[in-house]
């Protein structure tokens, strides 16, 4: 007499559960893995804002002035996220500005603001005195971290006091 093995596996409706709990936790997961991805990304305009502050106390302390980014030796490395700038205006200057290009339509990226209305007073990234006998700065960091068109970009700055605001959050909440 031929005896029966028992079958051992899983069921079609068991593997379909499976893969529908799996699904449910893959769309809650990675937006949120997004959205803190795109924060870990502000890292790089605080560290470069550090760096800029650096390069301009060690500058003052040699001319009693501060200066641009080519006086001040300061470049971004890598591929940077963000524009940096001590001018408002997109002139297009680089000792001014420089990064990445983040306006979307090919110029020079400016200064975008405090779209979001975030408590700060001050005024748009720049150098304050005369020319040669600059007396105080304000450097800005503008960027697209989260890589969308639609929405606002994250926006940095930092003073000769090393008072640190993010002006405008580009990661939704």
């Amino acid at each position: 007499m031929l005896k029966l093995s028992s079958k051992k596996g899983f069921t079609l409706i068991e593997l379909m559960i499976v893969v529908a709990i799996i699904g449910i936790l893959a769309a809650i997961a990675i937006p949120n893995f997004m959205r803190f991805q795109a924060r870990s990304r502000t890292t790089e305009a605080r560290t470069n804002l550090g760096a800029i502050y650096t390069g301009q106390v060690a500058f003052f302390g040699e001319g009693n002035s501060y200066g641009r980014f080519t006086e001040i030796g300061w470049a971004p490395t890598g591929t940077p996220k963000y524009h940096y700038t001590f001018n408002g205006a997109t002139n297009g200057g680089l000792p001014l500005n420089t990064g990445k290009d983040v306006s979307g339509d090919g110029t020079t990226a400016g200064w975008t603001g405090n779209n979001n209305n975030a408590p700060y007073n001050g005024e748009a990234p720049g150098l304050t005195g005369v020319l040669g006998a600059y007396t105080g700065f304000t450097a800005g960091a503008t960027g697209n971290v989260d890589s969308s068109i639609t929405d606002l970009l994250d926006c940095w700055i930092m003073n000769d006091l090393r008072i640190l605001i993010w002006t405008q959050s580009d990661v939704a909440t």
